[in-house]
């Protein structure tokens, strides 16, 4: 379920946000808006915050569905890793939904935003570990930065902390995994993979607010 999500909910918030400034602009509704005592401010953070909760709610009714089941059939629940990995989502969910503002405000129309963010989705999906690897070997990159490369990239930071909780030498990753370890405790990295994606999707939303109070909003 967690590495299905690493590839299906970053493209699922991006699809789905990028529509939230563009789709409006095109339906012509901030003529409307501006009539009403709403600041854009409480417009934007709004529509962001509430987007955050229409996706991310469903993801963690998942979560909690599988520790209630588990509950019934009287395994043991790893309360730990539950925190862990509904927290990894919540942020990964955090920093697309970012992205998506970014994208939606930007582009003119939701066509555009899409495609903009099916690209954008792509290049992340691109530069996971095994790609990296293949550049490493083909290109002699050294291993610090392609593992740079990696922690840049919000798919890869949440996939190689999932990883961690289960394998906490990171043998799957392969010769990367010495970078990482050297660099980074385990609980460390867990904070970084929590803490990153949040702030990047922070800067993103506050970026595409600049943009969209300075840009002609009819």
């Amino acid at each position: 379920y967690i590495q299905l999500s690493m590839a299906i909910l970053p493209i699922f918030v991006l699809i789905t946000t990028v529509r939230s400034v563009a789709g409006d602009r095109e339906a012509g509704i901030f003529e409307y808006m501006l009539s009403l005592p709403v600041s854009l401010a409480a417009w934007f953070w709004g529509r962001f915050f509430g987007r955050f909760i229409v996706v991310f709610l469903p993801v963690f009714a998942a979560m909690l569905g599988a520790v209630i089941w588990g509950v019934v059939k009287g395994s043991e629940i790893p309360w730990d890793l539950f925190i862990f990995y509904t927290g990894l989502l919540m942020a990964l969910a955090w920093c697309f939904l970012g992205i998506g503002m970014l994208i939606s405000t930007l582009a003119r129309s939701s066509d555009v935003a899409q495609g903009a963010a099916f690209i954008i989705w792509l290049v992340l999906l691109l530069f996971l570990d095994l790609i990296l690897l293949g550049i490493m070997i083909q290109e002699h990159l050294p291993p610090e930065t392609a593992v740079a490369i990696a922690l840049a990239n919000p798919m890869q930071v949440f996939r190689t902390a999932t990883m961690m909780l289960f394998d906490p030498q990171l043998v799957l990753l392969g010769p990367t995994a010495y970078v990482i370890l050297d660099n980074f405790s385990h609980a460390g990295y867990i904070a970084y993979a929590i803490i990153y994606p949040m702030v990047f999707g922070t800067l993103c939303a506050g970026l595409g607010y600049f943009f969209f109070k300075r840009s002609d909003l009819p």
